[in-house]
């Protein structure tokens, strides 16, 4: 079910002034300026600028938020800055080795005509107050053969003409692709985006033997689908053609409607008060 956008900034002010002490006790924060883990598949060299909840840990916020829970997860990380408030959520998939020969074939118009119709169709079956529209792209997809990264962003409103954007890079490993997502607004997506492309995506480093090159087609399961699937919500061809395209939407926009609710307040108010020494010093 996909939650409503209205319900989740209600949500949004209301925790503004939830417990700090709540946050601190509730999880495992790590604080950054070391390697921390990303289950079997990754690791990452963690600013010090940063705060990190494992997997379980992240998984917990979200349930505690009412938030969609995908098993996917494998970390989140946070700013320590108090003028800083985006989230990164690292998830994977073992979707199996996806080829990238659409590298130079993926059409955007397409696409988001895709987009634009699967949110038309669905829009007909909710009420006022839960309809969501696809504007247009922020960032077209794009794909870096060096690093194996499919990059894109879309824009997207609501009723109130709220904008919300979903910034996606999909790192394709040796059998899945690892998912992180931005949690940002249009505002402050380019300075965000600058912190994740700076200091988070080059510091994300495959474990021996999980690289996109390591790929073995004698043992190893290919994917069903491609690049473009991918960026559909990562449905293969066979779902596709099992429960149609605007499935496949909605499956992005329950993903798109979850980004929202996770930037809580009383994370950013715990992350302020724990660390406000350490960003003064």
């Amino acid at each position: 079910m996909i939650k409503r956008l209205c319900w989740m900034t209600l949500i949004l002010c209301l925790v503004v002034g939830s417990s700090a002490t709540a946050a601190e006790n509730k999880y495992a924060w790590i604080e950054g300026g070391k390697t921390v883990d990303l289950g079997q598949i990754a690791t990452i060299d963690l600013d010090s600028d940063f705060v990190f909840l494992d997997a379980e840990n992240t998984k917990k916020m979200s349930k505690d938020n009412h938030d969609n829970v995908t098993g996917d997860e494998i970390g989140s990380i946070f700013p320590k800055s108090p003028d800083q408030t985006w989230t990164v959520i690292l998830e994977y998939k073992k979707s199996g080795h996806i080829k990238d020969d659409e590298k130079t074939k993926i059409d955007a118009k397409e696409l988001l005509n895709s987009y634009k119709k699967g949110t038309e169709a669905a829009n007909k079956k909710r009420q006022d107050g839960e309809k969501i529209y696809v504007k247009g792209w922020d960032i077209e997809p794009f794909y870096d053969e060096k690093t194996h990264g499919l990059t894109w962003s879309l824009l997207a409103e609501d009723d109130k003409k709220e904008t919300f954007l979903n910034y996606n890079t999909r790192i394709l490993t040796r059998e899945g692709n690892i998912s992180v997502i931005l949690v940002s607004d249009p505002t402050h997506r380019e300075a965000d985006k600058k912190v994740i492309t700076e200091k988070l995506l080059p510091k994300l480093n495959m474990k021996t033997g999980e690289k996109y090159e390591d790929f073995n087609p004698a043992k190893d399961k290919m994917s069903e689908y491609g690049l473009s699937a991918l960026i559909l919500g990562g449905a293969g061809l066979a779902v596709v053609k099992k429960v149609g395209i605007l499935a496949v939407i909605a499956l992005f926009l329950k993903k798109f409607a979850v980004l929202i609710v996770i930037a809580l307040g009383a994370v950013w108010t715990f992350i302020k008060k724990r660390f406000q020494r350490n960003i003064n010093g």
